[in-house]
């Protein structure tokens, strides 16, 4: 079970396991907005609801500029799964400009591959292959990427993620 941490300004911060949330919150740190009373938390003296979402009462200062740092699940996630060249089911990733040709590893040059398609391309650039991107890779944005792990969002949690 995972808890979404606000701000105390209600802006997303993280995901947590429902366990961290429960220290927070029995240590005074944050309190609980949204509980799921069905599955409570039993101790020896106490019981708790399990929290599904939690406000810290300090505001945590975070950076205005927060990248999102590249990693191979986070461009098959943003293209979801989907082959940037032929469109079907991608488990690998793809350097546009291949690296040996001077090409990053940045969000503009991977894209999600097929294995297909990444075998037959190698280390050639599309344009060589006379092939074409079927969309323009680009840095990902919005609160589901800055937060980690927003990727499988709770029902409780909409209201606070749309608001951001």
């Amino acid at each position: 079970m995972r808890t979404l941490v606000l701000n105390a300004g209600f802006e997303p911060l993280a995901v947590v396991s429902f366990r961290r949330a429960l220290v927070l919150v029995m240590t005074q740190k944050a309190t609980v907005v949204s509980a799921d009373a069905e599955h409570p938390v039993m101790g020896a003296t106490f019981s708790y609801d399990r929290p599904s979402v939690i406000v810290l009462t300090r505001y945590v200062r975070i950076p205005h500029s927060r990248e999102i740092p590249v990693s191979r699940r986070g461009v098959l996630r943003r293209d979801a799964h989907h082959c940037a060249y032929c469109g079907k089911s991608a488990s690998t990733i793809d350097h546009v400009l291949p690296r040996s040709r001077g090409g990053a590893d940045s969000w503009e040059n991977l894209v999600a591959c097929c294995l297909r398609c990444n075998n037959v391309k190698s280390d050639k650039t599309p344009h060589e292959m006379g092939w074409s991107l079927r969309f323009q890779p680009k840095a990902p944005h919005g609160v589901g990427w800055v937060v980690r792990g927003v990727e499988r969002p709770q029902a409780e949690w909409d209201e606070f993620l749309a608001a951001a």
